[in-house]
């Protein structure tokens, strides 16, 4: 049986193939010269997002899977993550991001499959080099997995302000979060801030470091984390990432690794 939280994503995936399959049907004669794929954008492995969006009109799919010892309220998790991304110009993104299968272990073992959140994402000021890229977004959940969840815990609703920028060599990602949560019908502010840094390194690799920070309300707690990630672009529609996540505090996810890609799909949707 398929987890509940899988079939948006699935419905989301097979109207994207269908959109290219419809694209590339209505074609009657190839192009002359064929189009260059743009590159991927990955917004995985880091908490932080990048300000700037996807290439417009190319789906992009983000999957990994991580695996958490020594959470608050549970001894460890494992999970599989999905994260959808597509521009429909050079200002909007749509997103949507679930994780289709959740694994716990502690008093409570349990299967399942977590929230389902979707979001727009919009740049306000496109940026150059040190000259910052701006972007807002929100995330709304449309689905309750009902899964336990780690340190940072499941939002209703979530407010970003995003900025991005070059800086001699390296690549600095920057997010303020501003979140809805809810437990026991009560309903509290989470905010956090995240700041990524990533460098290329020799031949196709990446490495990126990043602190993140994230209010507890329901805890009146604070959970702070470090996390480390080594990226390899396979091609330029493809990237590879594996990583850790260290917790530096009592209420943090003592320690967390993850692996996965970032594929943009090489067929660009179009509209006429």
């Amino acid at each position: 049986m398929v987890p509940r939280g899988v079939l948006p994503v699935l419905l989301i995936s097979v109207a994207g193939a269908v959109l290219v399959v419809a694209q590339d049907s209505a074609t009657k004669t190839p192009p002359a010269v064929p189009t260059e794929v743009p590159e991927a954008n990955p917004g995985r492995p880091t908490v932080a997002t990048p300000a700037a969006l996807t290439p417009p009109g190319y789906f992009q799919f983000e999957s990994g899977v991580l695996a958490a010892w020594n959470s608050p309220g549970l001894s460890s998790q494992q999970e599989i993550s999905e994260v959808i991304k597509f521009a429909i110009s050079k200002r909007f993104e749509l997103l949507a991001s679930t994780s289709p299968y959740v694994h716990t272990s502690g008093a409570s073992p349990s299967n399942g499959s977590g929230d389902v959140d979707l979001g727009v994402q919009a740049v306000i000021h496109n940026g150059e080099g040190p000259n910052p890229t701006i972007a807002v977004s929100y995330f709304g959940r449309a689905y309750d997995g009902g899964t336990p969840d780690l340190d940072v815990g499941s939002f209703v609703n979530s407010a970003l302000l995003l900025l991005s920028a070059d800086i001699k060599g390296f690549h600095i990602d920057n997010n303020y979060f501003f979140n809805e949560m809810e437990e026991t019908d009560v309903r509290r502010l989470q905010t956090g801030q995240t700041v990524s840094v990533s460098h290329p390194l020799k031949g196709k690799f990446g490495l990126s470091g990043e602190l993140w920070h994230f209010t507890q309300p329901f805890l009146r707690g604070n959970a702070v984390g470090n996390l480390w990630a080594l990226n390899y672009s396979a091609r330029k529609n493809l990237v590879f990432d594996c990583g850790f996540d260290h917790g530096l505090t009592d209420t943090s996810t003592r320690w967390e690794v993850f692996a996965g890609f970032t594929y943009l799909l090489p067929h660009k949707v179009r509209w006429h």
